[in-house]
């Protein structure tokens, strides 16, 4: 069990040798550190005509544990040796610390280094790192890996703030500068040292820079903050190092397991890589459809500094947008705007002089209807999803979703399961006085910024959104594709006025068609009909359908059976065509007839509350085309939301429990 720490590089504001006065002061106590019990001298020597001082410590210090623990291991302190190498020459101290008691038990090893800065001879840096292996402590290992990491952190703490202390106090004696060591004239000079390739950052990572770039960070997460930096260093094929708040990034997204943010890390810089994402925001065009109809963008900044970006998701035609760019060019366009919300980052950083980290989102959902559940617009933002969160974790600092209406509990049921937790706790939810209400916007948005569409008094640049024209789709219509690959079947029989006003008495032969492995094509003859029949074994759970009428009108209804139907060997006979079939006696009208259009696309949900079947009707009064997608989804996506998926549904109709949306 090893346990390693390292801290970022710590600057003085004062040069080498007054920093070492003020160090040899806090030995051999200081109040500051009453752990340190004393500290007794057992070896100091002088070299090279003083400039370098070798010096051994033995110190006691006192066991910080509970009372019983320290009754168990029988000892209320502990021995460790210090080990001092002083080079006044190159002006750089080392220190090494080492446990002498149960050393057999546990290895304690702390390394510590004090240097002249790089890039200020007039100021000092230190760095600290340390291991901690617990071989075998009477079987309280994890404790006393605990009390270690406690321990670090008190310490790393303590530092700065004790050699500053000393410091004050020389300023108060009148001591405010040492001379530099100067070797005698006539001594052989001594070599002067590189400094060690690791002093040397494109950034060093002290403790202002991390104020003032990274925020507050403990201890433990700055030593894993160094570590995976250095890890970074042994990366072969690395064009550039990521940034510190890259780094940061994935070690929050990885809950600060350093080996877990390597290998994500690594991943994401090889996909940047193979995919040209560096020049992105160089080389990246917006398509006339994007420019015409995405109803996104940039919009002023939060009260926490962070760019925001709106999207009126409500507005915005999925279907259009999709089979105008492509699965390829949605996520083009999703890693533009992401490549663009760090780029506004880091303006936003340096024009606040503070750590700002990620970007704001605001979602409106007004407009929003069950056509946005079009599956392959589902399956693009699940894919768009993953993608972002695997390659810019962290970036996103809060969504805010407002105007929410009533059918938006099943489309945020279905797309949060794919939404790391973390990033599902950043979502805040309003309805449509969100701007009024209180804790509403006004809480993280300037007044003068909410945007007019929501009652505020700034305008936006956003398109409004709207209907993408099929003459921009790249990919065929449905209609094409199924005049290219459904032929009709002709049915011995025609049917009759009459028939065409009840539940039709025959049904077409199925065609089969598989688009994009999601949607079943039928051909419909005139006076015939198509079913689908769904046996439910789990109550409340949710039938959602989706599809496209083409070339004539078609009636839609949905029954609920209560009797057991049989299997159908023959798709020209309708389970209206059984004997004693009888509306309110064995099948109940769900959902009231839907007449629709041709050209339209229909999407609508129900919540089956019964252990029934149900069957889903289509009827063609003068021959048509359907392509059609449904699914069942199990009761259990709906803990916590069913109570807000019912009242969507139960105001639309007198039905009671569904919505439908053209």
């Amino acid at each position: 069990m090893v346990q390693k720490f390292q801290s970022p590089v710590r600057v003085y504001k004062y040069p080498f040798e007054l920093v070492m006065k003020a160090y040899e002061r806090r030995f051999p106590t200081c109040p500051q550190m009453p752990i340190v019990l004393d500290c007794e001298i057992i070896k100091d020597e002088s070299l090279e005509n003083g400039a370098k001082r070798n010096t051994s410590r033995r110190c006691k210090l006192a066991v910080e544990a509970p009372y019983i623990f320290k009754k168990l291991i029988g000892v209320d302190f502990v021995f460790f040796l210090q080990h001092n190498y002083l080079d006044m020459g190159n002006r750089t101290l080392s220190i090494e610390a080492v446990n002498e008691s149960f050393s057999s038990r546990i290895e304690i090893f702390e390394r510590c280094r004090y240097y002249s800065h790089p890039d200020n001879s007039e100021w000092t840096c230190f760095d600290q790192t340390a291991t901690l292996d617990i071989k075998n402590f009477f079987g309280f290992e994890h404790s006393m890996e605990k009390m270690g990491m406690k321990q670090y952190t008190q310490t790393t703490l303590k530092g700065k703030e004790i050699i500053e202390y000393f410091i004050g106090q020389l300023r108060e004696e009148g001591i405010t500068h040492v001379d530099r060591w100067t070797p005698p004239a006539d001594a052989p000079k001594s070599p002067v040292l590189d400094p060690a390739p690791d002093q040397h950052h494109d950034i060093m990572l002290d403790g202002d820079f991390i104020a003032r770039s990274l925020g507050q960070l403990t201890p433990m997460q700055e030593s894993k903050l160094l570590e995976l930096r250095k890890m970074l260093d042994g990366v072969d094929d690395l064009e550039r190092l990521p940034s510190y708040q890259t780094i940061l990034r994935f070690l929050a997204a990885r809950d600060w397991h350093v080996s877990q943010a390597f290998a994500m890390l690594c991943d994401s810089l090889r996909w940047r890589r193979e995919h040209r994402i560096d020049a992105l925001l160089e080389e990246y065009t917006a398509p006339a459809v994007v420019v015409e109809h995405f109803p996104g963008g940039w919009h002023h900044h939060d009260k926490d500094g962070r760019p925001v970006y709106i999207l009126r998701l409500g507005h915005m035609d999925v279907k259009g947008l999709l089979k105008s760019l492509g699965m390829e060019g949605l996520l083009r366009l999703a890693l533009h705007i992401c490549e663009e919300g760090i780029q506004k980052i880091n303006e936003s950083a340096e024009r606040l002089e503070k750590p700002v980290l990620n970007w704001s989102l605001l979602v409106d959902l007004e407009g929003l209807s069950m056509r946005h559940l079009w599956r392959p617009g589902i399956k693009a933002l699940l894919y768009i999803i993953e993608t972002v969160e695997r390659n810019y974790p962290e970036t996103m600092g809060r969504v805010l979703v407002v105007r929410a209406p009533r059918v938006f509990p099943i489309a945020w049921t279905i797309v949060s399961a794919f939404i790391d937790e973390h990033t599902r706790s950043k979502f805040l939810f309003y309805g449509p006085d969100c701007v009024h209400m209180r804790d509403g916007l006004a809480q993280y948005l300037d007044e003068e910024v909410v945007p007019d569409f929501l009652g505020g008094p700034c305008k936006t640049m956003i398109h409004e959104g709207g209907l993408v024209p099929k003459t921009l789709y790249k990919m065929n219509s449905l209609e094409e594709d199924h005049d290219d690959d459904v032929a009709a079947v002709e049915l011995p029989a025609t049917a009759s006025a009459a028939e065409s006003i009840a539940p039709a008495k025959r049904l077409s032969t199925i065609i089969q068609h598989d688009h994009q492995n999601l949607y079943k094509s039928v051909e419909l003859k005139a006076g015939f009909s198509h079913e689908l029949l769904i046996r439910n074994e789990d109550p409340k759970s949710v039938l959602t359908w989706d599809f496209d009428v083409m070339r004539n009108d078609l009636h839609f209804t949905l029954y609920r059976v209560t009797q057991e139907l049989p299997e159908k060997n023959d798709a020209a006979v309708s389970y209206f065509d059984l004997q004693d079939f009888v509306e309110g006696v064995n099948y109940f009208r769900e959902e009231p007839t839907l007449i629709c259009r041709h050209k339209e696309s229909v999407q609508g949900s129900h919540v089956m509350h019964h252990n029934d079947s149900y069957l889903m009707h289509w009827f063609s009064p003068s021959g048509a085309q359907l392509n059609v997608f449904y699914e069942v989804l199990s009761s259990v996506n709906y803990k916590g939301s069913m109570t807000s998926l019912q009242s969507a549904f139960s105001s639309n109709s007198s039905a009671a429990s569904s919505v439908q949306s053209r």
